[in-house]
């Protein structure tokens, strides 16, 4: 591939943390042609100078690296320095900068973001409430969801879900078809909980559903895609979010990060008028 960059994703733990920083970065330019090498629990000399030499035999190499430990990530940066291959940390400036205003050392242990804390078994517990709880399953307990999407079809409510409990939020989604489709428990609740609509445009939402019914080779679903009923679905939802006073948020041209960001927001003020 013309101008095509060799990418060094070198991690001394999974690597994710790694993956979702580039991926932003590569966000920002158009044309960024690359080909990934994702290299996780670098932990030795010997793990770097094999990636060095395999680095330098491919032409427009770029290494980017998070090792929290100073020698070997010292060791990773003169190597790929004497090689003339660009090399940049993503943690090492930030972590010493924090080490100064909160004048602590740092652990420098890998995968420190990993460990089994309580936040940790929370964030777990939150993943299965989330999963059990998909698709207006188990309503019964409903009431113990931190957050309840709703909306129609292919409006990126699991996706979406399952984005906030890796948060640790314990998330309920529900589909609606009609006014009627609202469960009954969703209108009898004790509480109040964090309970945001999700809506969108109908001629995307008609794409989506299209190209949805293709992989799934399905042709006897016409209502589905009838730009007609979507309309409908979508006035529907609309209305039971403005008779309830649930917000709402347009999801046509949102990432779903950046639709959980914009729910956290909404909880968060939520809880703070509830404190």
């Amino acid at each position: 591939m013309k101008n095509s960059h060799n990418i060094y994703l070198i991690s001394d733990s999974t690597g994710e943390t790694l993956d979702r920083i580039f991926f932003a970065l590569k966000a920002q330019f158009e044309n960024f042609n690359y080909e990934i090498n994702r290299l996780s629990f670098i932990r030795t000399e010997t793990q770097i100078k094999k990636i060095i030499e395999n680095a330098s035999k491919n032409k427009n190499s770029i290494i980017l690296y998070t090792i929290v430990n100073s020698s070997l990530a010292k060791f990773l940066t003169d190597k790929s320095s004497k090689k003339k291959i660009p090399c940049f940390g993503v943690l090492g400036e930030l972590i010493l900068n924090f080490s100064k205003i909160l004048n602590q050392k740092a652990s420098h242990e890998p995968s420190g973001q990993h460990i089994l804390n309580k936040e940790y078994y929370d964030r777990i517990e939150a993943i299965q409430f989330t999963i059990n709880h998909d698709d207006g399953n188990n309503i019964q307990d409903i009431e113990k969801s931190d957050i309840i999407i709703l909306g129609v079809s292919r409006t990126s409510k699991t996706p979406t879900s399952i984005y906030l409990a890796n948060r640790g939020y314990k998330t309920s989604n529900i589909p609606l078809v009609n006014e009627k489709s609202l469960p009954e428990k969703m209108k009898n609740l004790k509480f109040k909980p964090c309970v945001v609509g999700l809506t969108t445009e109908a001629d995307r939402l008609y794409e989506i559903r299209k190209n949805r019914l293709i992989s799934l080779k399905e042709k006897n679903k016409s209502e589905y895609i009838n730009l007609s009923e979507i309309k409908k679905e979508l006035e529907s939802s609309k209305k039971t979010f403005r008779v309830n006073n649930w917000p709402t948020i347009d999801v046509t041209r949102k990432s779903v990060e950046e639709t959980a960001t914009s729910i956290i927001k909404i909880y968060e003020i939520k809880n703070r008028k509830n404190v």
